[in-house]
């Protein structure tokens, strides 16, 4: 790729990398590469960096405002120049290199290599589950000298991308993890998709994998590499093995070349077994002896590869990253510490860092100025290396460990403060999570953040350049959260947010949202309030016009924004077409209120047989919304296209649409709702299990009667939780084990019950109420609703709790 570099004669030295403009840790050594993809730009933010210290852009053009005042690199494709000096970087160094690649499980047993090698190695692995066109060339930049392997996975959602990718990780050992139907939709066929993943392999010295036809069909290219195959069901494998649950293990019976033995393993799923087992084939592959495969093995432990936010103790909110502690983990925490931070006040509990590759002094000396540029108010350290390092913190009390920290925990005030709980998993931070968190009952509602970063970008990819978003948070964003919600979308830079009522926005008002918010259905009595919050309201009548405009007046307001509503067939809220020149008499020549916006709602979005009568609406909005603007000689934002309209009639975007139920992951298109990732999981636990006799009943009114002796477990969740008593008596069902468990009899106000004959769970085993196995759309469907209901209609005494995979 041909290069111009622009010099401004500034230093051009570089300690970091950067394609985030809102990450806090840029700074006068950051290389920012302003990517441009379909949905944003970050070259429009560049002047604003350069505010901010930044002097060194890979760019493909210079934006007129900040020639001269940095250095730029000028390339035809930025990303593609991220990947390129990735790959260069990555050619600097020699040492064994793990790929991994598959459907599922390269996060887990990517950071179980670590822990199996960490007392040999010092290993550099992906953060995270960073994995993809852009997460893999910032993984393989942090290599230093230091390190002397490396593991870094590879996921691919199309064709063509697993070439670039395995320029820039060139792994000396592949690992093929288990092949699922995830990003199915991106390839023509299941061997296309094992065709394309197994590119990563193509310089390897060894592909490691499970052994089946479809796969060995696809490696004949791979002769002149050596295949490390292991099967439960091929003998002819070079590892055959069987399994023998034992209590909460397995026990595997390994045969290979060396001879039998046997290995412990600490879970019985089997997609933990297939991830050991491709561990396992590692340690074999690196000729460790048998023993020390058998105590590492047994000692393998869930992975949590989540960061989740919940709701703490005091008023203060909770980031929970306590399961791992390195280096670039940590950058990515503290980013989504800000991106998710309810208040100024910010602390970090952290442990020693492990395996950075750097002396103890540098690796603190770069965390403490990370903690400055994230403008943490207080550090507590854990351990005996951070703890020899405390005067490089300010503000900053330390412990030797946890013990101590827990010893002294009444003493230190915790009150209204975003926490983040950062530590390696030897430290066991879990019990510093558990004396944080907020108590409450063990029903929660997992919101993946991912996923709705996901949807939204994929609303998103639908807009013409111009187009502008508002997004949709009223009802406590669909029963998701409010604040949570905003504050991403806020990071994701939306145009406006959308709240009900004006209450819901004085909420995220004072927790601290800066976006504009609508309020779409404000009462006349909550317009001094609105006034006071800056929060903008909806017009929808002359009455409440006047109402607003007298209050404005009072207050000489000048220019203060609103939006004004018509109604073109929905016949709910809206000035019709015999009231607008009774409103333009109004509007005209008043100073007080600026016309910010002009909208509409459609009533048949999602109804294809109906198009007739939504383009008569929107030909209707055309013409009444020209009429105000020619009439005031304003030129506001226009928008009528909700979630469905913006799929259904792209044509008619006018300069704004309004994401709503798309944003939560729902679609009323079998087709559009492959392309959306689920984003609320409800979740409870089993809290008891009885076998009751033929005969006996279960539950009020005795409405289930036993035809025979049936196995009942009872879960803590009911109709005061959102659960439809409609869904009881044998309609619906929960999902426990990957298996369906029959509601039985009426659902309770906190409890129901289910059967669970033939499932083998126990009590404290998890149960999913809906998510991605268990739709909303599917309940919806069978009780005769609508997904909006059943989301909204989630108690908020039931556990939030976000997260970032």
């Amino acid at each position: 790729m041909q290069a111009v570099f622009v010099d401004n004669n500034r230093t051009k030295t570089i300690d970091g990398i950067s394609i985030d403009s809102r990450s806090l840790q840029n700074g006068s050594q950051t290389l920012f590469f302003a990517l441009v993809g379909a949905n944003n730009d970050a070259h429009l933010y560049i002047e604003n960096l350069i505010e901010k210290g930044v002097g060194n852009f890979v760019v493909t053009h210079i934006p007129v405002d900040c020639i001269g005042k940095a250095n730029f690199l000028i390339v035809e494709n930025t990303l593609l120049a991220l990947q390129q000096f990735a790959s260069y970087y990555r050619s600097l160094f020699d040492f064994p290199v793990i790929g991994l690649t598959g459907s599922n499980g390269k996060t887990i047993v990517k950071e179980w290599l670590n822990f199996l090698l960490s007392p040999d190695y010092n290993a550099i692995r992906s953060p995270k589950s960073y994995n993809s066109q852009v997460g893999v060339p910032l993984s393989v930049l942090a290599i230093n000298e230091q390190h002397n392997l490396g593991i870094f996975e590879a996921g691919i959602s199309t064709g063509s991308e697993m070439e670039k990718l395995e320029k820039i990780i060139k792994p000396t050992i592949g690992i093929l993890t288990s092949i699922g139907s995830a990003h199915d939709e991106g390839f023509g066929s299941l061997q296309e998709k094992i065709r394309e993943k197994l590119l990563l392999f193509s310089d390897s010295e060894v592909v490691i994998y499970q052994k089946s036809e479809i796969i060995d069909a696809n490696l004949f290219r791979y002769e002149n590499r050596r295949l490390f195959s292991w099967s439960f069901k091929d003998s002819t494998a070079d590892v055959f093995i069987t399994k023998s649950p034992v209590l909460d293990k397995t026990i595997l019976h390994i045969r290979d070349v060396e001879g039998n033995f046997e290995i412990e393993i600490p879970f019985q799923d089997a997609a933990s077994v297939e991830n050991a087992i491709s561990c396992m084939m590692v340690l074999l592959y690196f000729k460790y002896d048998v023993k020390t495969i058998q105590n590492r093995i047994k000692l393998l432990y869930p992975v949590e590869m989540r960061l989740k936010v919940k709701n703490g103790i005091n008023n203060c909110s909770v980031v929970d990253d306590s399961y791992s502690s390195d280096f670039q983990s940590l950058k990515i925490a503290l980013d989504f510490l800000e991106s998710q931070k309810q208040y100024q006040k910010k602390t970090v509990i952290l442990s020693d860092i492990l395996q950075s590759g750097l002396s103890n002094a540098e690796l603190y000396s770069k965390v403490a100025e990370l903690i400055i540029s994230n403008k943490i108010s207080r550090v507590i350290g854990i351990g005996e290396t951070i703890s020899a390092f405390k005067k490089m913190f300010t503000n900053c009390i330390t412990y030797k460990n946890t013990a101590e920290f827990i010893a002294d925990f009444d003493d230190i005030i915790f009150s209204n403060e975003t926490i983040l709980i950062k530590g390696a998993r030897t430290f066991q931070f879990e019990e510093i999570v558990s004396l944080l968190e907020e108590k409450t009952h063990e029903t929660v509602l997992e919101i993946n953040l991912n996923a709705i970063s996901h949807n939204l970008n994929f609303f998103k990819s639908k807009l013409k350049p111009a187009t502008k978003m508002m997004v949709m948070v009223k009802a406590f964003g669909y029963g998701n959260g409010g604040f949570e919600i905003a504050k991403l979308l806020e990071h994701h830079k939306v145009d406006y947010l959308g709240v009900a009522f004006a209450d819901e926005g004085i909420s995220l008002k004072n927790l601290g949202i800066h976006l504009p918010i609508m309020v779409m259905n404000p009462e006349n009595t909550s317009f001094p309030a609105i006034i006071q919050h800056q929060l903008e309201p909806e017009i929808y009548s002359l009455k409440g016009l006047r109402a607003f405009l007298k209050i404005a007046e009072q207050k000489k307001l000048k220019h203060f924004p609103i939006h004004i509503k018509l109604d073109t067939g929905m016949h709910r809220l809206g000035f019709e077409a015999n009231t607008i020149d009774d409103l333009i008499i109004a509007l005209k020549g008043n100073q007080t209120i600026q016309i910010k916006s002009i909208l509409s709602h459609m009533a048949t979005s999602d109804d294809l047989k109906q198009k007739d009568f939504a383009h008569s609406q929107i030909n209707l909005f055309e013409k009444l919304s020209s009429k105000l603007m020619t009439e005031l000689q304003i030129k506001p934002i226009r928008h009528i296209l909700n979630t469905s309209g913006i799929s259904n009639f792209p044509s008619s975007q006018f300069d704004m649409v309004r994401l709503g139920i798309g944003l939560y992951g729902v679609s009323n298109n079998d087709e559009e709702q492959k392309y959306l990732e689920n984003v609320g999981t409800l979740k409870s636990i089993i809290s008891q299990i009885r076998t009751i006799p033929a005969g006996d009943s279960v539950g009020y009114g005795r409405r289930f009667m036993a035809e025979k002796p049936t196995k009942i477990a009872t879960i803590p969740i009911g109709y005061a939780d959102g659960i439809s008593r409609g869904w009881g008596n044998g309609v619906g069902f929960v999902v426990i084990k990957n298996e369906k468990a029959a509601i039985l009899g009426s659902v309770c106000m906190d409890m129901l019950m289910v059967d669970v004959s033939g499932i083998d769970c126990k009590e404290g085993d998890a149960v999913v109420v809906f998510g991605e196995s268990l739709t909303v759309n599917y309940i919806a469907q069978k009780l005769n609703t609508i997904p909006y209901e059943i989301l909204t209609g989630i108690s908020q005494r039931v556990k939030r709790v976000f997260y970032r995979e």
